[in-house]
């Protein structure tokens, strides 16, 4: 044990020299952190051999995140400053959280809690924070709810609309998105699509057909190194848009024909300068059961996104003000984004005019994606939401375990192991709790059947739970392709050379 903690602190010691040392060393900084890796590894493998129990298994988790954030270290395909920065932060926060297992693990072995005592309480914890999610579905729900406008708008009191569609190696999504597009019944709008460099000749031949409806055709540039290649897109589009509002949409969208004069008519009704639409999904795409896609609307609908100054906000649909968007920074504002909605929504609740609402059946905004396409949105997705941070990564994988997996483990393994009769009830009323969130949120955005949200909510997170981990792994060693781009450049502060030597 006493090996294993010396061990252990020497690794700590030369994670700390290693962010110490600048790339004029970076032979000697790399022998360091492949040491300081390889030791840290090894002191926790050891205490978890030594004393195998919940605190030395954390010690362990938090040690191979310190390696990939070693790792980081090593392969430097970061800007020297940002790579500096970010990895001496991520470190010193994960050492911290290490420092303090070691400071329970202490208190645990010195005051001898009854494990009845500690699983119960547990278990109440959880299901609390299970109540609580429950309530903050409800509250959402309600107030997502598409309204009912209360105001009459003749088509003269009207503003004009530019529908926004960025598109790359597009085919058949592109012409049925268009298609629904120009069957809208709002007397003054403007189509315009970006062809986003396609590799394929059938995108812009698409544009083009549509000519005679009205769309116009914008030919677009290779994205800078400091944009991601859709915010580029975005911010072309916003310069030619000459609607007072800009209607952003992706190809997968569906629109009725009164949808547009729907959205505009909330929009003033409710005076918002920004909408963010969460779409349902469309009757045809094949009704397979979709853990991703519920998980993605489980994080909007869910949590009390509001009371943590972070509005819900889906990228699918989403109507702005345009001169709002301007006063807002404007995509020059929000480069390197994966998701520049957030940044906007975030300017405009504060003043309360944004607004995160549902597509019913009435407003008919529909979107509709293969399961191929939901895991590569996912990918793209997650480990930039949470900053690009190995710590943050850590602290979320273990907070979706031991809140929203751990209860549906102790419920069922409480039949066979005793832990407590008050441990077992609390799993038990945590589980159902989680599966009634689960199923409101299905439910209400036509993702999942309403059976499959009674066995789907503990395989949706460790999904959830795995591509995140896929996606970080992505981003900090390989490539993340989109619409046939590597997005880890602008997205990762990444050096295009450093990219290229290692592939």
């Amino acid at each position: 044990m006493i090996i294993a903690a010396g061990l252990f602190w020497s690794a700590v010691a030369l994670e700390l020299l290693v962010y110490l040392i600048t790339r004029r060393w970076e032979s000697l900084r790399t022998a360091l952190a492949y040491i300081a890796l390889a030791t840290g590894l090894l002191a926790a493998g050891a205490l978890v051999i030594v004393r195998l129990d919940t605190f030395s298994m954390l010690l362990l988790l938090f040690s191979l995140y310190r390696g990939v954030n070693m790792l980081r270290v090593t392969k430097q395909r970061m800007h020297e400053p940002y790579l500096n920065s970010a990895a001496r932060r991520s470190g010193i926060i994960l050492i911290g959280l290490q420092g303090l297992v070691f400071v329970a693990w202490a208190a645990w072995l010195e005051w001898h809690v009854a494990g009845h005592t500690v699983w119960g309480t547990f278990g109440i914890v959880q299901a609390i924070v299970a109540g609580l999610l429950l309530l903050s579905t409800i509250r959402t729900i309600k107030r997502t709810a598409w309204p009912t406008v209360q105001g009459t708008y003749s088509d003269h009191d009207l503003p004009s609309v530019t529908v926004a569609i960025p598109a790359r190696n597009e085919t058949e999504d592109l012409r049925q998105c268009l298609v629904s597009v120009i069957a809208s019944d709002y007397p003054k709008l403007e189509v315009i699509v970006l062809d986003d460099c396609s590799q394929i000749r059938q995108t812009p031949e698409i544009i083009r057909q549509f000519a005679q409806d009205g769309v116009r055709f914008i030919q677009g540039k290779e994205p800078q190194t400091n944009w991601l290649p859709k915010n580029q897109a975005y911010a072309r589009l916003a310069e030619e848009a000459s609607g007072a509002y800009i209607v952003f949409c992706g190809v997968d969208v569906r629109f009725s024909s009164g949808s547009i004069r729907s959205l505009v008519a909330t929009m003033l009704d409710r005076k918002k300068q920004m909408i963010s639409i969460l779409p349902l999904r469309r009757r045809s795409v094949p009704d397979k059961p979709s853990l991703i896609q519920a998980m993605r609307y489980w994080w909007e609908l869910a949590l009390p996104r509001r009371m943590l100054n972070r509005p819900p906000v889906l990228s699918s649909c989403w109507i702005v003000h345009s001169t709002s968007l301007e006063e807002a920074g404007g995509f020059a504002s929000v480069k390197r984004a994966i998701v520049p909605e957030a940044h906007f929504a975030k300017c405009f609740v504060k003043a309360d005019t944004y607004s995160f609402l549902r597509s019913n059946e009435r407003l008919g905004i529909e979107s509709g994606k293969l399961d191929r396409d939901q895991k590569e949105t996912a990918v793209r997705m997650r480990y930039p939401q949470l900053h690009r941070r190995p710590e943050q990564v850590a602290i979320t994988t273990l907070l979706e375990l031991a809140l929203f997996v751990l209860p549906f483990v102790l419920a069922i393994s409480s039949f066979w192991i005793s832990i407590g009769s008050v441990a077992q009830a609390a799993a038990i009323v945590a589980c159902l709790l989680l599966i009634a969130v689960y199923k409101i949120v299905v439910l209400n955005t036509r993702v999942n059947a309403g059976w499959f949200g009674l066995v789907a909510p503990p395989f949706a997170i460790l999904t959830d739970i795995v591509l995140l981990h896929y996606s970080m792994w992505k981003y900090e060693f390989s490539n993340v392709e989109w619409k046939g781009r590597n997005i880890c450049i602008p997205v990762m502060h990444a050096e295009e050379r450093s990219i290229l030597r290692k592939q």
